[in-house]
């Protein structure tokens, strides 16, 4: 059966229940990585995880300008100040999480800055910037969704199974953690007003961004255990 997300207004009928039954099988594949495990065994290698970071803190960036673009198109002033405060929340994260784990991981900011962005970061980054400044409201939403989505169940579940690892606990409790939990479901709140809401084309083109974008999520992970570089 399908795992039920943890986090947020997951009712059977809302919006929100829809697409996550749509990207079941990516969220599992998304547990099943070898990366997540070895996250909570401690058997992922340092340099993995720095790597992981590092591409994270390259793509953090623009998802700020992504949250910050979906703020400029929302319905409302409310929503509008939730995501710009979500937006420089972002770089909260940076500072605070990057800032206990480059040290640990023996990585400087400078070497961080001068990592370059791998081509799945590049092509994920291009992805987000491009469905929230060229589309609508709700293919912003959609699009920055499964970030916010993924990590929270992510971290949900791995908060139970801890590691064995320091440097990987602390990352599993920072998207693990309530404060998290309740920045999700503010959005997910919000998708389930907007969802239903659409016509039926808009709507069809919003969850094939969700789908796309939670398929990059998987992606990620995938690139970063992989080391991937540019090959030529």
């Amino acid at each position: 059966m399908p795992v039920a997300p943890r986090i947020g207004r997951n009712e059977p009928g809302t919006w929100t229940a829809s697409l996550w039954l749509q990207i079941t099988p990516i969220y599992d594949a998304i547990l099943d990585h070898p990366f997540i495990g070895g996250l909570t065994d401690g058997s992922l290698p340092a340099d993995v995880f720095a790597g992981y970071v590092a591409q994270d803190v390259h793509y953090l960036r623009t998802y700020s300008r992504a949250l910050a673009g979906v703020a400029a198109k929302a319905p409302t002033l409310a929503d509008t100040a939730m995501f710009s405060r979500h937006a420089a929340e972002v770089f909260d994260v940076e500072l605070s999480l990057h800032g206990e784990l480059l040290p640990a991981l023996g990585l400087s900011a400078d070497a961080v800055d001068a990592a370059p962005v791998a081509p799945t970061t590049l092509a994920y980054n291009s992805y987000l910037l491009a469905t929230v400044y060229g589309g609508s409201f709700a293919d912003g939403l959609a699009a920055v969704l499964p970030c916010y989505w993924i990590y929270a169940e992510v971290g949900a579940e791995l908060l139970t199974r801890g590691s064995t690892d320091a440097r990987y606990q602390r990352w599993i409790d920072s998207y693990g953690g309530d404060e998290f939990a309740a920045t999700v479901s503010e959005v997910l709140a919000l998708a389930d007003r907007i969802g239903p809401e659409l016509a039926a084309a808009d709507e069809s083109a919003a969850r094939a961004h969700f789908v796309t974008t939670s398929r990059y999520e998987w992606m990620f992970f995938d690139a970063a255990y992989r080391q991937e570089s540019w090959p030529v």
